[in-house]
């Protein structure tokens, strides 16, 4: 068998999926959203597909190495996203080959059902809301998403954090806190996402504060880049510390680990170098003593991928998913049968390779430019620029 072609095709309303064909007919799909830089992503997909084909799909291992160092410089967002969608699309392929799901290949399974946790704010601008509006309407989502079954929730930092703030803006934010976990009750698992915006001088003190509602993990305490930095929060709270969602391959988790910055690990499928990668920082992270929480914000096929390596890893506590309202996200309109949550939880994907059937006529009708850019984060009183 070998590889004819790779294709990119972007998609509403944010997302690449890339398509792998071969001279005997099997396809691969796979998914390389780099939020905000899809069109850098989908130019060093082209660069890459030259490495790739007239080789054979089903030696996976060897056409990442191809493409992650055959090129002598490495790394990078793009191009680690790029191989990632290629190499999600190569285990679809050999899958289906072999007439089996990509888990079974993997090692097999270690569980029956996939725990999900969903995000917990609306398609809304809480920044622009007065405190009292903003706090009833997280509340109000954390409501919903309980009463549709979910036991993990995750809410973001919404607003950005100057690098020294006031005790009042502490005590707003923990109080945020506190009314959505007296809405939910301690049966049900609670994340705080801090995305970076807060400074290695604020961390602590928000995280002590924090320490009595029992949350599953803080996500990126800090900027992830000062790895030390991050494992100075961590060793000054009892809360789990998360990060991931910007580290690329096993190299990056690497320090991570050894430094011991955090306990639940969040690479994600789309960026992290794809399946095997993520199997491999799984294993490392076990050894560690950390669990496996993989980043997904984004849109069907990610989550196909992330399912495949859920099901199979021993140190897995849950799978993100943005949960959104009109379900693009669980494979509507791409997926000829989307995946479905129920009680909070994905059935372990039985389908040969990811378990997926594309829809190809969806893909033109809800083509797009590919333009889409992370929105802005600035300070009201002097418009200077605040972590995203």
């Amino acid at each position: 068998m070998k590889i004819k072609g790779v294709e990119t095709f972007h998609v509403k309303p944010r997302w690449i999926f890339v398509k792998v064909t071969t001279d005997e007919g099997i396809t691969g799909w796979g998914e390389c959203d780099l939020e905000g830089r899809n069109l850098v992503t989908a130019a060093a997909v082209d660069s890459l597909k030259d490495m790739i084909i007239g080789e054979d799909p089903r030696n996976i291992e060897y056409l990442y190495k191809l493409m992650y160092a055959g090129g002598f410089y490495r790394g990078g967002a793009a191009v680690f996203s790029a191989i990632s969608g290629i190499e999600q699309a190569l285990w679809d392929i050999k899958g289906k080959w072999l007439n089996v799901p990509v888990w079974q290949l993997l090692g097999g399974k270690s569980r029956d059902r996939i725990r999900m946790y969903a995000h917990i704010f609306g398609n809304v601008d809480y920044a622009e809301m007065e405190e009292r509006e903003c706090r009833d309407l997280l509340v109000e989502h954390a409501k919903k998403k309980v009463e549709k079954g979910f036991k993990s929730l995750k809410t973001p930092f919404i607003c950005p954090y100057r690098h020294i703030e006031t005790p009042a803006m502490v005590t707003r934010f923990v109080e945020r806190i506190a009314e959505i976990r007296e809405a939910i009750g301690n049966d049900i698992d609670l994340a705080v996402d801090f995305h970076g915006r807060v400074s290695a001088a604020m961390a602590p003190w928000l995280c002590r504060e924090l320490e009595p509602f029992g949350l599953m993990f803080v996500e990126e305490p800090v900027l992830p880049e000062n790895v030390d930095a991050m494992a100075r929060v961590a060793r000054m709270t009892t809360i789990p510390i998360a990060t991931g969602e910007r580290k690329f391959t096993t190299f990056e988790f690497r320090e991570v680990l050894e430094k011991q910055a955090a306990t639940v690990l969040q690479p994600d499928l789309c960026h992290a170098g794809g399946i095997s990668q993520v199997m491999k920082i799984a294993a490392m992270g076990e050894t560690y003593y950390c669990s496996m929480a993989p980043h997904n914000p984004l849109g069907p096929l990610a989550l196909a991928a992330c399912l495949q390596v859920d099901t199979v890893i021993p140190n897995f506590t849950a799978q993100e998913h943005p949960s959104f309202e009109d379900g693009w996200d669980l494979g509507g309109p791409y997926l000829k049968k989307p995946f479905e949550i129920k009680d909070g939880y994905i059935d372990i994907p039985q389908g040969a390779g990811m378990g997926i059937e594309i829809d190809e006529a969806a893909l033109k009708e809800y083509a797009y430019d590919g333009r889409w850019e992370t929105p802005r984060v600035s300070f009201a009183d002097d418009h200077s620029f605040g972590e995203w």
